[in-house]
């Protein structure tokens, strides 16, 4: 029998868990900034008449709404400017953050991006929709919208 002494074995070096922690946290991080970006870049897009009735369409998300600027709604207060957007014979109220500009005018179909705020709909973003080919390939979804009026009147 031996009896002589093994060599010892090499000791195992420890664990570096610094740079674990650190990558995990980072992971972590970035899977909560990618959800948030995506929760917050979602607006449900609703027409007037849905806003509050249809699934997604709640006054307390952030929605993009379709309609129709109503004929003698337009009023700039400051530097803001309200008027009333129509849809199937619904109607709210909308303040735009500023001057929308460019084509924007009474009787013409937008899209607001914002949120109902006490019976308000705060807008940030407008969209018109102001294309001569929209409305000769869509009339009948114009007429249905509400704007018919401003339509005929508009000639």
């Amino acid at each position: 029998m031996d009896l002589t002494p093994r060599p010892s074995e090499p000791a195992k070096k420890p664990r570096k868990w610094l740079p674990i922690i650190l990558l995990s946290l980072v992971g972590v991080g970035g899977v909560v900034i990618v959800t948030q970006f995506l929760r917050s870049a979602i607006d449900y897009y609703c027409n007037v008449d849905e806003i509050g009735i249809r699934s997604g369409c709640e006054e307390a998300t952030r929605l993009r709404v379709q309609g129709t600027v109503e004929e003698n709604s337009l009023q700039k207060i400051g530097s803001k400017t309200s008027f009333v957007m129509t849809f199937n014979n619904k109607s709210i109220n909308v303040v735009y953050s500023g001057d929308p500009g460019g084509v924007f005018q009474e009787c013409i179909s937008v899209v607001a991006h914002g949120r109902m705020i006490d019976g308000t709909f705060e807008s940030n973003r407008i969209e018109v929709k102001h294309s001569n080919e929209y409305a000769e390939k869509n009339a009948d979804r114009i007429e249905s919208s509400g704007s018919a009026a401003c339509s005929q009147a508009q000639g």
